[in-house]
């Protein structure tokens, strides 16, 4: 560390001491646990401990992908993940941009207000709400298909080819306010000289959102997919653990309810650890290229 390096920490002292307790964080609850990936390469013992459970190399990696059930629940993940990503992922941006043309402040904030609170709402809760809505047991919506519209109850929750939208519809009700928080933060930094001056040469309330609006938060809306892509192979494990039921089990069972069956209630615990690696490898895999691609097409990109 050079001389002019070690000034600037000793005059910012207090503001790298503030540091310590994220640094330690990532330090004991996400880098140290990834000793434990040695397992995905072990046939783990507890008795013997990472260290002392033999080596198998690739075998539990060559079992998953040899396995029967490997590309239903490959595409469960990705399916599920898609629809989030197609109709979730543009609603906070919608939102974000309804709000920022709303100049009743009141109003506003109360609006806010009412599509934040779902977030806070723990995933038991929305599913039991949904339950409530929709079982074919005296559920609200099923009981007003069959005494308004003289049809037979839908089997909402437990149907194959409801699964989906139930997911989707529940992600968007839940996490489509919290996520407008971010958006808002990059529109609050638009320059109101701008739309003035927009207003001046005639512009129109669309043109303004297309034209200043729109490219003001590109960048943040960019950066938010290339992570979002990073958890494409995740979606959701309380979410569709909750879901999930003997009826809807061959479309809702996807890669995190199966390290969860396979490493606790089988106890297959290698092999849950490589389905793990497996999963956090392609995440890593498609943060880069999304990275990479942003970067081709004149975006800054996250790394």
């Amino acid at each position: 560390m050079s001389g002019k390096t070690w000034r600037a920490v000793k005059r910012n002292k207090s503001l790298y001491f503030m540091l310590i307790p994220g640094i330690l964080f990532y330090v004991i609850f996400k880098y140290g646990p990834m000793v434990g990936l040695i397992a995905a390469f072990k046939e783990y013992q507890p008795f013997l401990g990472f260290f002392g459970s033999p080596w198998v190399g690739f075998k539990h990696f060559q079992r998953l992908f040899g396995s029967g059930s490997f590309l239903r629940i490959m595409k469960n993940t990705l399916v599920i993940s898609g629809l989030n990503l197609f109709f979730y992922f543009p609603v906070p941006v919608i939102i974000a941009l309804l709000l920022n043309e709303v100049r009743v402040n009141w109003f506003k904030r109360l609006v806010q207000t009412v599509i934040y609170i779902p977030h806070f709402l723990s995933w038991v809760v929305v599913v039991g709400i949904c339950y409530s809505l929709f079982t074919t047991d005296g559920g609200i919506i099923n009981n007003f298909i069959m005494n308004v519209f003289r049809r037979d109850a839908v089997d909402f929750m437990g149907a194959e080819a409801w699964l989906r939208p139930m997911v989707v519809f529940q992600n968007i009700w839940k996490e489509s306010g919290w996520g407008t928080i971010i958006f808002l933060a990059a529109l609050a930094g638009v320059d109101i000289e701008m739309y003035e001056a927009a207003k001046l040469d005639g512009a129109s309330r669309f043109q303004q959102i297309w034209y200043i609006t729109l490219p003001a938060i590109k960048a943040t809306v960019i950066t938010m997919l290339i992570i979002r892509m990073g958890s494409i192979m995740e979606a959701g494990f309380d979410q569709m653990f909750l879901m999930q039921n003997a009826t809807n089990r061959q479309v809702s069972q996807i890669i995190d309810t199966y390290v969860y069956q396979m490493g606790m209630k089988n106890g297959q615990l290698s092999f849950a650890t490589a389905v793990g690696l497996f999963k956090s490898a392609i995440g890593l895999v498609l943060v880069l290229v999304s990275d990479r691609f942003a970067k081709k097409i004149g975006e800054e990109g996250i790394l």
